[in-house]
């Protein structure tokens, strides 16, 4: 349990420096021959130092807001919104990790789309949202 705690607080922070851009405590949690795959584009990129130099070369302005993080021993999720240049990319991040640091990250990335109107009237927002129309 005591661990759980240490890598929830972890990854916590690995979204802070995210949103901060500092880039040595973003990849601090990363294993020095960590994974990251990118599955919509086929992407792979082995090891901290290339899976910190491909984000930190990003042109877009970035911002990270945590919708939530679970987990446990060695398998955690965060949905984060992602925003670059403005616009919303909706992630899920699944971060395999061992020793305390992650050693192998699957990213997810889905952007918005419109609830149809067959569907409207069973819905409802979710919170702090409006339900974006097709």
């Amino acid at each position: 349990m005591e661990s759980d705690i240490r890598t929830r607080a972890a990854i916590e922070e690995h979204w802070r420096a995210s949103e901060r851009g500092e880039t040595e405590a973003e990849h601090a949690i990363y294993a020095v021959d960590a994974i990251l795959d990118y599955p919509q584009s086929g992407e792979r990129f082995l090891g901290r130092a290339t899976i910190a130099a491909q984000r930190g070369g990003h042109p877009a302005s970035r911002h990270f807001t945590v919708q939530r993080i679970v987990g446990g021993g060695g398998l955690w999720v965060s949905e984060c919104v992602i925003t670059y240049d403005g616009v919303p990319s909706y992630s899920v991040s699944i971060m395999e990790l061992a020793d305390g640091q992650v050693v192998h990250e699957t990213q997810y990335f889905a952007g918005a789309f419109g609830a149809p109107e067959w569907r409207m009237a069973l819905a409802e927002p979710m919170p702090g949202r409006e339900i974006a129309r097709a």
